[in-house]
């Protein structure tokens, strides 16, 4: 029971001391930067499923 008492002391002081947190402020330049890049990302996708699904219409309606 002394070594499961020592490993969450030695979590907490690891989370409280010696982890650098970001900033309000860093956390609010991340979420811009995530949320743009998921946004391009999603709009990629769906230009590729798009001239995906044009293409394989194309093709089935020709050898129909």
């Amino acid at each position: 029971m002394k070594r499961v008492k020592a490993y969450l002391t030695d979590i907490y002081t690891e989370m409280t001391q010696k982890v650098s947190w970001p900033t309000w402020e860093e956390l609010q330049g991340s979420l811009v930067v995530v949320s743009t890049a998921i946004l391009l990302l999603t709009f990629i996708v769906w230009v590729m499923n798009e001239i995906s699904n044009l293409t394989m219409t194309t093709f089935y309606q020709l050898f129909r």
